[in-house]
């Protein structure tokens, strides 16, 4: 038997072949030039979207978008990589047309063009809105830690600062001094010599003199950390209990058929305050009047979900549940039960809490104190209530009463809310675990927000293609392509009878 024998390298091809012909017809790739080919890249605001007049000529800002479109869809993110890649990937050498940029004309180009990056994500958005692939009705919101070009070495705060002053400060003494025994004793020592030692003192000199300023910054501006490479990473917390220098990536996905409505990337750890705003855009991206809003107890804020009611956004968020101090789950804050007519909270050992003090508790938000030492004093259940001296005390939002009927809401729509996880975290979960993008390569908030944006178009694009298929959805963009054109036409022809 033999096997299945390729074709001799050195066979002369007589009727050379189409490089179209290597590409099949149901290939994403061809979506990605289809869907680039639709936008009017001077209106997204592409840099030479016109071709200069004098000069040498330089790359279409199609090629290199497709060219970014296709790397996030196949995991290539670097610019370098891709350079590699425009020379041997058949799926590329036929996107580009054997077009071989460097990687320093790709990552220019990202560079240049970083708001017009993000808004083809937008322009994506209104398209899938126009072919009905969003519900309209329901959103799920979340977020996410993306690690910085930015290592935990090169972030620091006023403790770590101190520390590494303290540690200069004792090496300075330590080499002054060997200085001050090669001067009496008059001998070569072996190592190091007097000249190495006054280098060393420079050096350590200088750098003190860095961590001398960077702890007067962060004084002067008030802040807790500095990043000193990516300067708008921040030190967050990550899986297991672990900390890194990250992003966080907030994302509202539609759960209709799991696509990416909107996102954003701040530089603050905590999601709450994000409520408001991600359901907002999500409203705004969706063109909808009033939506519903899933996510989890990270952005239950008082504020946040007061303004979504007002804005006719329905919010299903999971309460926020505080232990005690001694961690016994039986005296929880939540075991607690607010009697509304006497004002006064009943505790599992059937005690009653009174209010004695009506006003504002910390400077964030107006709480009110229910207490009754008393009682707490002679309860045998105290030891496994609270550790302080005065009983146990419970505070209750001002707003309570509003919450209690966003509680309510929750409580009463478990289901819906149990597809929280299934639609938010399939994006999170494709790109992440299933792509390996998980850090960026890039630094500063606006340039994230640009490599976010091409994850995000990247994975709505293969969603798109699972959900439709290649060849509908290039039906698709040629005919709006098609009625485009006609509509441009339509407009440059009025315009010259105008002028006529």
């Amino acid at each position: 038997m033999r096997y299945i024998e390729g074709v001799s390298r050195k066979r002369k091809i007589v009727f050379p072949e189409y490089l179209d012909d290597y590409i099949a017809q149901d290939n994403p790739v061809r979506v990605i030039e289809a869907f680039v080919d639709s936008l009017d890249l001077k209106e997204l605001g592409f840099v030479r979207a016109v071709p200069a007049d004098r000069g040498r000529p330089g790359y279409n800002p199609a090629d290199m978008l497709k060219l970014f479109m296709y790397g996030y869809m196949n995991k290539i993110t670097s610019s370098r990589t891709l350079e590699r890649e425009v020379s041997r990937n058949i799926e590329l050498i036929w996107l580009l047309r054997k077009l071989k940029p460097d990687y320093r004309t790709i990552a220019e180009f990202r560079r240049q063009n970083k708001e017009a990056i993000q808004n083809v994500f937008h322009q994506m958005i209104a398209l899938y809105k126009e072919w009905d692939l969003f519900g309209k009705e329901v959103v799920a919101i979340d977020g996410s830690k993306f690690r910085a070009s930015n290592s935990k070495k090169n972030n620091l705060n006023k403790k770590s600062l101190d520390r590494r002053i303290k540690y200069i400060n004792e090496k300075l003494n330590e080499y002054m001094s060997k200085l001050d025994e090669n001067d009496s004793e008059e001998i070569d020592s072996r190592t190091p010599d007097k000249e190495e030692i006054r280098e060393r003192i420079r050096e350590l000199s200088n750098r003190k003199k860095t961590y001398q300023d960077y702890n007067d910054k962060l004084e002067n501006e008030g802040i807790n950390e500095i990043s000193t490479v990516d300067k708008d990473a921040r030190l967050m917390s990550v899986n297991n209990n672990g900390v890194d220098v990250c992003y966080n990536v907030q994302t509202s996905v539609d759960n209709k058929n799991c696509l990416i409505v909107d996102y954003d990337v701040i530089n603050n750890p905590s999601d709450q305050g994000q409520l408001y705003k991600m359901s907002k855009k999500s409203m705004a991206a969706l063109g909808v009047d009033n939506i519903k809003v899933l996510a989890d107890k990270g952005y239950y804020n008082t504020e946040d979900l007061k303004a979504c009611e007002e804005e006719n956004i329905e919010t299903y968020v999971s309460k926020q549940v505080f232990s005690n101090a001694t961690g016994n789950r039986e005296f929880y804050s939540d075991r607690f039960i607010y009697n509304k007519e006497e004002d006064v909270y009943i505790c599992p050992a059937g005690h009653k809490l009174s209010c004695t003090r009506k006003g504002p508790v910390g400077d964030r938000t107006k709480r009110l104190r229910y207490t009754n030492s008393s009682a707490c004093k002679a309860c045998e259940f105290k030891d496994l209530c609270t550790k302080g001296n005065r009983g146990r005390h419970i505070t209750r939002d001002v707003n309570q009463d509003f919450l209690d009927i966003v509680n309510k809401r929750t409580e009463e729509n478990k289901e819906l809310y149990k597809t929280r996880q299934m639609i938010v975290e399939h994006p999170f979960g494709t790109i992440k675990r299933g792509w390996g993008l998980t850090h960026f390569l890039t630094r500063g908030l606006d340039s994230v927000k640009t490599e976010t944006s091409l994850a995000f178009s990247a994975y709505n694009m293969l969603r798109a293609i699972n959900i439709l298929g290649t060849k509908e959805i290039i039906k698709r963009l040629k005919g709006n392509s098609f009625f485009f054109n006609l509509f441009r036409l339509h407009i440059n022809n009025n315009w010259m009878i105008n002028a006529l």
